[in-house]
């Protein structure tokens, strides 16, 4: 068996796929070079903003495909929805790093860090506004192994945590669940919206003006999901009407985010650079969960994060 893999391994993450398969050709390369190995590949291991068209053209045995991301976007191309070829995900795995990437955000707002990181540079000893967030509530819209990780440490500031979700299912740290026909209800409550959705057709321009109108002043907006989940115009708008408080982003709808962007120059936005996933120990956490379901592909058993291709998630 073949296993391509568009991205740097180690040589312990390949010792890792070896003991799963010791008989597997495992290829490490860059999306240039897996022109000359995808013809015979068996898996192909990408991540989930790779453009793969070309290469899929050129996959004569390929039966499986997984992103070591979260989000598919790219990969779940049209030619591959009707075929029988597996795709699945890296979920579960960007709950610690996302989380705590949501909570920087939001203190820096709350304890005016950012604002005291300016006066530093500019040697200005001043005292800024500052809030809690005991008590307050923070809303979750889509609730997954990240908006879970989010609202466990919601919880621990002594936060009331409510949520969007299509199911009703039991969730120990959900004050309330409400159904995305409920979205601005929920909004209208909330003094913190964190977005975690998935990118898929669906959910495209999905956060839109009449979201942020239904929010408080006071709140803040907080979008560690895609860039194209919000309609980005209505978000800045929104921004400029002081409709909301503020705004932590770390992705856009177009990235690197453009110097022409009025984002830049906001006071009430803070900018990071799509890293909110970033982690020391992220390649460790998504080879970990291939080898577990390269393990369960072999022995043809139950795979984890197997993507319905027509729902994109």
């Amino acid at each position: 068996m073949k296993i391509l893999v568009l991205n740097q391994l180690s040589s312990r993450h390949m010792d890792q796929l070896l003991r799963v398969d010791p008989a597997s050709e495992i290829v490490s390369c860059t999306l240039k070079e897996a022109e000359q190995h995808i013809a015979d590949t068996d898996i192909l291991v990408a991540w989930g903003s790779t453009h793969i068209e070309n290469l899929f053209a050129k996959a004569k045995q390929l039966k499986w495909i997984h992103a070591l991301s979260a989000g598919v976007e790219n990969l779940n191309i049209a030619p591959l929805i009707d075929q029988h070829i597996i795709l699945t995900n890296s979920k579960g795995i960007h709950g610690i790093p996302v989380s705590e990437h949501v909570f920087a955000l939001l203190l820096s707002f709350t304890r005016g860090l950012h604002l005291c990181a300016k006066n530093q540079q500019a040697k200005v000893w001043k005292r800024v506004y500052t809030d809690e967030l005991y008590e307050k509530t923070l809303a979750i819209i889509g609730l997954g192994s990240i908006g879970r990780e989010v609202a466990k440490k919601a919880k621990a500031f002594g936060m009331n945590v409510v949520a969007t979700k299509r199911e009703v299912t039991a969730e120990i740290f959900i004050d309330r669940l409400y159904n995305p026909a409920e979205l601005d209800d929920m909004l209208a409550i909330s003094d913190v919206v964190v977005v975690a959705l998935p990118l898929t057709p669906e959910t495209h321009n999905y956060i839109q003006r009449q979201h942020f109108t239904a929010m408080k002043k006071t709140a803040y907006f907080i979008n560690i999901a895609r860039g194209d989940v919000v309609v980005e115009a209505d978000l800045i708008a929104a921004l400029q009407a002081e409709e909301i408080q503020g705004a932590g982003l770390d992705v856009f709808m177009n990235e690197p985010l453009p110097k022409t962007s009025p984002l830049w120059e906001m006071p009430n936005v803070i900018i990071t650079p799509h890293s909110a996933a970033m982690s020391p120990y992220y390649m460790d956490r998504a080879m970990k969960l291939f080898a577990d379901n390269l393990s369960r592909f072999i022995e043809k058993t139950d795979m984890h994060n197997v993507i319905d291709k027509y729902k994109g998630y």
